[in-house]
Parts: structure tokens; sequence; C-alpha cells
């Protein structure tokens, strides 16, 4: 006896974000027998969301966090750098663009570009640049102001044949002005322009990652400004005000981290584990940069731009300042492995929605390790190739690698690697650990009872999605 075609029955599962019933769009796909569990509910496109209790809990954490960022960058808003009387040495100076519009051969001699020293001693490299300059031939550039109130004006620079900077005619040079000093004196090349390559080169930057990120490339350019932004109109200026670089740092690294990471990656429970964990991780290296800092004696003043910071200003706390910058500097790798823990985290709770909390936690901290490694070796090679040439200098002194490491202006450097490195080896495990918490509790996604095929409803039917 046959009996007839019972029409299918798929209750609607209460665990569904929407209400709908996951078997009516869970039909099987590309000829699967039976198609895989909640085919196009999970299986592309974001995570569902989280619990409304999970999402009341972390809106109780990080909403009076983001308050008191916000409050705290009102309070702190210093209105602009302040005002000073230009020493005229170093980046302190007044500067006007310029252009090199004629340029002649001339002997070094004639022009006094060089004179060997009144002893004729012409061991030391001093001496024997001199007396290559009297014998060479020199360049005479006739130099254009092109902007300010002297535009139009023409003065000359004498351009030696060692010198690191040659100019050609038709460039465009930076030239500073110093009204105290005799007419002729006035003006000096200081510069080259680099502004229309550097330009090029951003335009490059932002095609190649709008192109390859599209809508989400965009927001990261976004994101990037506003960071800039953040640095220049409150860090910078509120620190210059003679408030404390420590907490400056502090507030505007988390302002910068928000509006980051939320406007990259969306307003989901995902991105609010990531903001935990480097809110933990930026604390830990606040901390142990303070300590060690004090503890190295780092007093954060160890060449001409930070000394000449110190005498413009002599109230801003320079080992403060220091701390500040390693703060600022360990934020932009710290949302990159925060991020990325996190998304694994919730990539393998939906793979296997039944691993527990341990299991998601062992299966993403293998994940977490191998970017540890390659995290820790990119930050101490960016850290080395930016003091390359102290490094050089050193090697040239014989100089033996305990003396190197003690001496001030590589010490910092070591403090600020490996308390930045500290960080985000810490920041692995914390933000796999709250991940691996958060996403466990959910209640909203796949479970385990929506999976089991009811009895009685076997058969010929429609078969219950697994």
């Amino acid at each position: 006896m046959t009996s007839l075609p019972q029409p299918p029955t798929t209750p609607t599962d209460p665990h569904s974000p929407t209400g709908h019933d996951h078997a009516s769009h869970g039909h099987a796909t590309g000829g699967s027998p039976g198609g895989h569990s909640h085919g196009h509910s999970h299986g592309h496109g974001p995570a569902a969301p989280v619990s409304k209790h999970l999402r009341k809990v972390i809106a109780a954490v990080l909403i009076p966090f983001a308050a008191a960022v916000f409050v705290g960058m009102a309070v702190l808003w210093p209105g602009g750098a302040p005002a000073h009387e230009r020493t005229g040495v170093g980046f302190d100076r007044q500067t006007q663009q310029g252009t090199v519009v004629a340029l002649a051969k001339v002997d070094c001699k004639s022009v006094n570009a060089s004179q060997v020293p009144p002893t004729g001693d012409t061991s030391t490299p001093e001496g024997r640049e001199a007396q290559a300059a009297q014998t060479g031939e020199c360049k005479k550039a006739t130099v254009e102001v092109a902007s300010g109130p002297d535009k139009g004006r023409a003065f000359f620079e004498i351009v030696q044949p060692g010198a690191p900077r040659q100019l050609e005619k038709g460039q465009e040079v930076v030239v500073a002005y110093a009204p105290d000093a005799p007419r002729d004196l006035q003006y000096s090349v200081v510069d080259v322009n680099r502004k229309l390559p550097l330009a090029l080169l951003a335009g490059i930057f932002a095609l190649a990652v709008v192109v390859v990120g599209r809508m989400r490339g965009v927001f990261a350019l976004v994101a990037l400004v506003v960071s800039f932004a953040i640095l220049t109109l409150f860090i910078l200026p509120a620190i210059l005000q003679g408030s404390n670089p420590l907490l400056v740092a502090v507030i505007g690294a988390s302002a910068i981290m928000l509006i980051a990471l939320y406007m990259c990656h969306g307003l989901t429970a995902r991105t609010s584990v990531a903001v935990l964990g480097t809110l933990v991780s930026l604390l830990l290296i606040g901390l142990l940069g303070s300590l060690f800092i004090d503890w190295a004696f780092l007093s954060g003043n160890t060449d001409d731009n930070t000394g000449l910071i110190h005498g413009l200003y002599p109230h801003i706390d320079m080992s403060g300042l220091l701390l500040a910058g390693v703060i600022i500097g360990s934020l932009g790798v710290l949302d990159d492995v925060t991020v990325t823990q996190t998304s694994a985290v919730w990539e393998l709770h939906q793979a296997d929605p039944a691993m527990g909390p341990r299991g998601l936690y062992r299966a993403a901290i293998r994940i977490g390790r191998d970017h540890i490694a390659s995290v820790v070796n990119t930050l101490v090679l960016a850290y080395a190739g930016a003091a390359l040439p102290l490094l050089l200098l050193f090697s040239i002194a014989n100089s033996s690698m305990g003396s190197v490491a003690n001496s001030e202006l590589v010490a910092e450097e070591i403090v600020r690697t490996l308390v930045g490195s500290i960080g985000l080896v810490a920041s692995v495990p914390v933000t796999t650990a709250l991940a691996a918490l958060v996403v466990s509790a959910d209640r909203t996604g796949p479970s385990a009872a929506a999976t089991v095929p009811q009895p009685g409803r076997g058969g010929r039917g429609r078969r219950r999605k697994r």
C-alpha cells in the first residue's frame, strides 16, 4: 500500500536570528546529497549576531569606556599648538618654496666655498674635504623664491662637488628664511620639494587599497585619515600645551582604536572582542613601558630633535613622551593581531558549532603562535631598520655589543621593541580566550537540537540538513 506523499514540514528554528526555518534555506548545493548545515544562513557573509544577553554585557563594558575616552578628549582638547617665537634652528625656522632658475659651474676657490684649516692639517675628514673643495669645481645656483612676501626675489646658492644634495635647473626646492640675517644671507636652500612624488605614491597606495579591498578598503582609508587627524589635532598639540604625554597617548590611542576598528570591521560583537583584547594589551604595554623606562633611567632626550623640543618646551616630560610613542607605535600591529585572532575563533565556531571554549581556544591559539612569530620578527626588523645608521656608527667604532646596548640611544629602541613585543605576544592568548568565551556562550547560532532528525520524518521526504 502506497502512502500519499506528505508535504514537507519544516518547523521554525527558535534559535534562528531571523525567525525563519533553517531547512527552507539549507537546500543542497553543488549536488551534495543532504547539503550542508545552514547552507545559506551561515555559509556566506558575516557571522550571526550573539545573544541579546551577551550584547548587553559587551555594551556594559565598552560604552562607559568609549564615553570616558571621548570625555577625556573633550577635557584635554588643546585648541591648537601654542605659539612661540621661532629659533631658526632645525625644523623651527620659517620656510618658503623656491625654484632653481639657473645653474653655472665655477671654481670653488674663486667663491671661497671652503677653506683648509689654518694649521694646514688635512689628516681629518673635514680637512681633506676642505682641500678637495678648494681644488674642485662647484656649482652656483640661482634660486628664485616662489612663495611668501618676497616672491620673485633671487639669491645664490653654492653647491660643493661632494655635497649630498646636488641641484638641477628647474628643480623645486625648500628655502629657509632668516629675517635677522644680512640681506644677502637671509635665504638658503635647506631641502628639495618632494610633494609631487609623495602625493603620487599616496594616490597609488589609495588606489591599490580600494581596488583590492573595495568598500572595506574605502573605510580603511577613511579610518586612516581619522587616525592622522586625532594625532595632529589632539595628541601633538595637547602634549605641547603641557598635558601629561602618557594620559594623552592612552586617550588618543583608544579613540583611534575605537574609530578604526568599528569603521573597518563593523559594529559587531566580533569587533568588540577585538577592541577588548587590544585595550588589555595597551594597558599592559603602558605598565611595562612606564616601569622599564623609569628603571633604565631613559630620559627620552637623545638627539637634536628631542633636544630642540626640550629647549622650546621645557615643561614637556620627555620620558613620558617616549612612553607615549611606544603605546601609539604598538597600536597598529595590535589591531592586526586581535582582529585576526577574533576572526579565527569565529570561523572555527562556524565550522564546528559543537566545539566548546577550550577546544576553540586550543585550535585558535595554534594560529596565533604562527602570527606571534611573524609579527615579533616584523616589529624588531622595523625598529632595527629605522636605527640602521646608528648601528653602523657603532660598528665603525668597533664597540662591543654590551656597550652598544647600554647606550641610551639603543636602549630606548630595545625597550620600545621588547615592551611592544610583550604586548603583542600577550594579546594573542587574551583575545583568543575572550573570543572563545563569547562565541561559546552564543545561543543564537547553530544548535545541536536544530540538526537532530525528528522521529517519523525520515523516509523519502525532505531530509533535515546536517
